[in-house]
């Protein structure tokens, strides 16, 4: 008998060589699995720094506008302001809560893995290069608004429209909340109104009632204008901070290293010393436009201004919606100055600064959008 041709030995020849062919694919998929966790953590450590870079931006770009004022008043000496700006956006950052950051991370939705990375990556990439980009020319725009509109422009080119939380369902629910996309740009209106139309008549007030004031009132107004510009700084640590956490809490829940998106609170204190570091060593330029190029500030405007910029920034910081700390500051000076003489106002200066952070969500968006289209095929995602 051919031994061969034993069924008992045929069985077995072919249990070995599906074995084989098995132990070959388990083999083969962890590898394939630690290549891919590999890649996700190379993809998720360049978002983290790329968060905590934008972070530093942000202290020359938004915060640093928070001094412009405050300075230009002669309510503080450049260094004595610029470090009591750095210090409470530190507090603000460390104390401000989650609200916001938690808003960002339901803003989009995509694959979980390395498409949210990818998502979160063209994001900071596209609002950093605008930051750098409007600082060069000297420009206050909106680094909150270019970090949104990357996410939107990544998400839509990730996944389409659909993967935006538009909020527009929520808002016309029974409950109508507000929610989403919606919900930022409800309070960028709002925190517009505030700005505006809260300095305007309080500075009219404060005319009324300083009218037969001595000048030596100015030295309560100055002290006053300490108190209002630590305010506005500690509401502007808080919300302009969180935005990055809430891309490092995705980040790191993409990449398996939280169960939920949470921040950390390394990643807090992190931003927190990042944001105060770039206040300090950037934003001289920015301050220059919004302390004198829009009109010629007294201490009493700074403190008009201030107050009600630090009330948009805590309201909107409370309800959890991302706002421009620069936006609310330039429509506050904007206001104080029309209620003193609209005719001193160049409004010329607050038109292009306006314009520039009303086309910041559009082209940031468009700029994330080419960035995925081109690197998500080469990465193959």
């Amino acid at each position: 008998m051919d031994k061969t041709r034993d069924p008992a030995i045929l069985f077995l020849v072919a249990m070995t060589k599906q074995r084989w062919v098995r132990g070959g694919i388990q083999s083969a998929r962890p590898e394939l699995r630690t290549r891919r966790q590999c890649f996700m953590w190379e993809i998720g450590l360049i978002t983290v720094l790329l968060a905590f870079a934008f972070t530093f931006t942000n202290g020359f770009q938004d915060a640093s506008s928070i001094g412009a004022t405050f300075i230009a008043s002669r309510s503080a000496t450049p260094k004595a302001g610029i470090l009591l700006v750095a210090g409470m956006s530190f507090l603000g950052a460390i104390l401000g809560g989650s609200a916001v950051a938690f808003t960002i991370t339901g803003l989009v939705s995509v694959s979980p893995g390395v498409q949210t990375l990818l998502v979160l990556m063209v994001a900071l990439l596209s609002a950093s290069t605008w930051n750098l980009l409007t600082w060069k020319f000297a420009l206050p725009s909106s680094s909150t608004y270019g970090l949104i509109g990357g996410l939107v422009g990544g998400g839509i080119a990730a996944a389409g429209i659909e993967s935006v939380n538009w909020g527009i369902e929520q808002l016309f629910s029974p409950s109508h909340e507000l929610s989403g996309l919606v919900l930022i740009m409800v309070f960028f209106v709002v925190s517009i109104l505030i700005g505006f139309f809260g300095s305007y008549f309080m500075h009219r007030a404060t005319g009324i009632i300083l009218r037969n004031a001595k000048r030596s009132v100015n030295g309560a107004i100055i002290r006053l204008n300490w108190i209002a510009a630590s305010a506005m700084a500690f509401f502007n640590g808080a919300n302009d901070t969180q935005k990055q956490m809430g891309i490092i809490a995705l980040a790191l829940f993409a990449t398996s290293q939280s169960a939920v998106p949470e921040v950390p609170f390394w990643v807090r204190f992190l931003c927190a010393v990042l944001l105060a570091a770039g206040t300090i060593s950037g934003g001289w330029r920015i301050m220059k436009t919004l302390g004198s190029r829009i009109f010629k500030i007294a201490p009493v405007h700074s403190f008009d201004s201030q107050f009600f910029s630090a009330s948009a920034m805590g309201i909107s910081t409370l309800a959890g919606a991302p706002v421009s700390s620069t936006q609310v500051i330039v429509m506050s000076v904007i206001g104080a100055g029309a209620a003193e003489n609209p005719k001193k106002v160049k409004w010329s200066v607050g038109k292009h600064i306006l314009f520039a952070m009303a086309i910041t969500i559009v082209v940031t968006m468009v700029i994330a959008a080419c960035l995925y289209r081109i690197i998500a095929p080469a990465i193959g995602v």
